[in-house]
């Protein structure tokens, strides 16, 4: 699949509430501007540092957790280290599913779970 298949959202990773770490799943968040990507949960692959990484990004405003202002959080697969500061390119390959609001973090925690499988398994990559 050519990298210019998707729709790139790219941004300075902002710090959130932690509650993707909190979960099991830390996430990079993006402020994204753009009203025209409908929100929802997509595969997603980001590149950092040269490597390319599977990722999960949920764009929209966290219902399940009071709402909040729209952005972008992506969970990328494989990478641990530090990204607050940094410009971050994530390309939205595929919406796999709505958001929506759990009722509570459990299940939001084996929703995130599954979405991370349905990832990894994805041929997109």
């Amino acid at each position: 699949m050519s990298m210019d298949s998707g729709v790139w959202i790219e941004g300075e990773v902002r710090h959130g509430r932690m509650l993707g770490r909190e979960l099991g799943f830390p996430t990079a968040n993006l402020d994204v501007d753009d009203e025209s990507i409908p929100d929802g949960v997509y595969v997603s692959r980001v590149v950092i540092d040269g490597r390319e990484y599977r990722a999960v990004s949920n764009l929209g405003s966290n219902p399940s957790v009071g709402e909040g202002p729209r952005h972008l959080e992506t969970h990328v697969i494989g990478f641990s280290g530090d990204l607050y500061g940094r410009v971050l390119r994530v390309e939205l390959l595929q919406k796999i599913r709505d958001e929506r609001k759990f009722a509570t973090l459990e299940e939001l925690r084996r929703q995130i779970e599954t979405d991370c499988r349905m990832v990894m398994s994805s041929l997109l990559f």
